[in-house]
């Protein structure tokens, strides 16, 4: 179907699912978002930065993308963060909702959710999506893909500390959980600072 080969089209389908009472606003944005984002499976990209200003649906392309991935390759190890525990939960149950939807097991029948903790899932086939806040422990993680999104609420954007605090993580923790540093797959996503 469709939904299968076009992220672009899942990004809006999952949109629909997630803001079943927004109105979808499709944009050339979107649209290289979605081939950016497939670039990096196609092994083109191994490093994305993604940045628009909030209400662009970035997280939600995102949020798509990984479960647009689980159901292409149920295998794929990914591992998101964000600035916060919360925003990292809602991120992962807006993937869950997703994965979970009735159109989605229509067109993805051979990935499935088998174990299900509130960040974080692994599929049928052994695949996950790990989800952390940034600085929080990854211990005995490692990903094929590292999605940050949103490392810094946008008022601490200006601190130095809390950048470097986020670089630190980063180089230090995130960066190590990488499986193949040359193969494997980075993507950024923030606001413009």
């Amino acid at each position: 179907t469709v939904l299968r080969n076009d992220l672009s089209a899942f990004i809006h389908k999952s949109f629909q699912t997630l803001a079943p009472a927004q109105n979808y606003h499709d944009n050339w944005h979107i649209q290289a978002m979605a081939w950016r984002l497939r670039q990096t499976i196609s092994g083109n990209v191994k490093r994305l930065l993604i940045t628009l200003p909030p209400r662009n649906l970035k997280s939600i392309s995102a949020v798509a993308f990984t479960a647009w991935l689980l159901g292409r390759d149920p295998s794929k190890r990914i591992i998101c963060a964000s600035y916060s525990a919360d925003l990292a939960s809602k991120h992962a149950q807006d993937c869950r909702a997703v994965m979970e939807a009735n159109w989605y097991r229509r067109i993805f029948p051979r990935t499935r959710i088998s174990k299900n903790a509130e960040m974080n899932f692994v599929t049928s086939r052994q695949g996950y999506r790990y989800s952390t806040s940034v600085g929080g422990t990854l211990t005995g993680r490692g990903g094929d893909i590292l999605i940050i999104d949103d490392p810094l609420k946008s008022e601490d954007a200006l601190s130095e500390a809390k950048r470097s605090a986020v670089n630190d993580w980063y180089d230090g923790t995130l960066y190590s959980r990488l499986d193949d540093k040359r193969e494997g797959v980075i993507i950024l996503i923030t606001q413009r600072h």
